[in-house]
């Protein structure tokens, strides 16, 4: 089986519609859309104690996956940096824009019930298992 993995934000209305029409045109019509669910407080959570060690991509967490020493990468022990943007405030508009743009997005693809919406607050283990469930319908 075939098929696409979109991981772009689409623009309700016209671009979903034109997606639509692409797709049947190629014979390969969209079935299945899926939603990861998470609250918001968690990706906050998550996403503002990310730090990165920038010339080899290493990340750690605050939380989660804390380096050994505070702000420092494990390995070389260099400053690991966090992005200016990654703080609860800027995040949470962030997250009101997104909400905004995507809710007419899921009532669309809703109304056409091929959404499939995964709690991602789940293990990852969890989440995959309910993603493949929808996929082999």
């Amino acid at each position: 089986s075939s098929g696409i993995n979109a991981e772009w934000p689409l623009r309700p209305g016209v671009q979903a519609e034109k997606l639509d029409e692409y797709l049947v045109g190629q014979d390969e019509p969209l079935n299945n859309v899926v939603e990861f669910k998470v609250k918001d407080d968690i990706l906050v959570e998550r996403i503002s104690g990310r730090m990165i060690h920038q010339s080899s991509g290493r990340t750690y967490h605050e939380v989660f996956a804390p380096p050994k020493v505070e702000m420092t990468d494990d390995v070389t022990g260099e400053p690991l940096m966090k992005r200016p943007d990654d703080n609860p405030t800027v995040l949470s508009r962030r997250l009101d824009i997104y909400h905004e743009q995507t809710a007419p997005l899921i009532s669309f693809y809703e109304k056409k019930g091929i959404l499939r919406s995964v709690d991602a607050m789940q293990s990852p283990e969890k989440v995959f298992e309910d993603i493949s469930v929808h996929f082999k319908q």
